[in-house]
């Protein structure tokens, strides 16, 4: 197993209690929990941008730029809404 594909892992996990960190801030039955979770779903999120950066300094997470004119046909989409 290589670094790229260990930084892979790293990021897919990180990404997924991204996702359970936010649904249990959502369903927090009290004050005390939702703030437990919010600080988890925090302290995950600056995690997982900085694996992001990383892999993105070494070409391991490459993104392409959006065409305006593609943006611009999705926001008038739900301007709509």
């Amino acid at each position: 197993m290589d670094d790229k594909c260990i930084m892979e892992n790293l990021l897919n996990v990180t990404k997924g209690a991204c996702d359970l960190y936010l649904h249990g801030t959502i369903e927090s039955p009290t004050m005390n929990v939702h703030q437990a979770f919010d600080n988890a779903l925090n302290d995950t999120l600056c995690m997982q941008d900085d694996i992001y950066k990383k892999m993105s300094a070494k070409g391991w997470y490459t993104t392409e730029q959006a065409e305006q004119q593609k943006i611009s046909k999705i926001k008038n989409q739900f301007a709509g809404m």
